[in-house]
This record gives structure tokens, sequence and C-alpha cells, in this order.
């Protein structure tokens, strides 16, 4: 009874610590699959030599314990992926746009200020 009681905290405690905030490497299959259910999603182009992509990145992290911001963020690599910098019109790293569905609600560049970064990431909700 006590091993039972044991896992049941166990997977409370991992229920009630679960993110709402989700981030993720991009795929387009993903990203596709977000348009097709009319999710709320951010695409975030991100270079990994980049401090203020570093800068945004650990925001993002922060977040991760904002109840509110069920979403997911995509980690778009700036320097691979060339053509989706195309579609999108991203000109630097550090780019953030967010989306509901294929609707885009909200676009940042080079901002590193938590409450502006939270801003977007909530304009697709």
């Amino acid at each position: 009874m006590k091993i039972v009681r044991s896992l049941l905290a166990l997977f409370i405690f991992a229920a009630a610590s679960a993110h709402a905030l989700d981030v993720t490497p991009y795929t387009p299959a993903a990203v596709n699959q977000a348009q097709q259910a009319n999710q709320s999603y951010v695409l975030h182009f991100h270079a990994d030599w980049c401090p203020v992509c570093r800068k945004q990145s650990e925001v993002i992290d922060a977040l991760k314990s904002d109840p509110a911001l069920k979403l997911t963020v995509f980690v778009v690599n700036y320097d691979k992926e060339r053509v989706m910098r195309r579609q999108h019109g991203v000109r630097t790293q550090s780019t953030l746009i967010a989306f509901k569905g294929t609707a885009e609600t909200s676009r940042i560049a080079g901002v590193t200020d938590p409450d502006i970064i939270r801003d977007t990431l909530a304009s697709a909700l």
C-alpha cells in the first residue's frame, strides 16, 4: 500500500509540474500539423552563435511555468532553414513569429524583454 501511495504522489507531482509551453525543434510536419489543427505556435529563428537568441531561449524557458501559455515554440535553425526564412520574410536571427493556425498574430526580432516576448507568445492564443 505504501508503494501505491508513493507512486500516486509521484504521478500527481509529475502532472502538476507539466509545462503548458512546449519548446521543440522545428520540423515541417510538426508545423503543418499545428496549422491544420488551428493550434497556437511560435517559430523562433535561432542561431547557436547568436547571444540574443540564447537570451531569448532563456526567457522562453522561464515562461514554461506560465500555465496560460498553452502553445508550442518551434526552434528553427536560422543557418540551415533558408527556405523557411524566405517564406516568412525573416532577415535576422532572433526572430519570433507567433501564429494561430496559418494566421500570423505577432512578430519581433532582436527583443529580449521578458514582457514583450510573453506578449508575443500570448498573441497566438
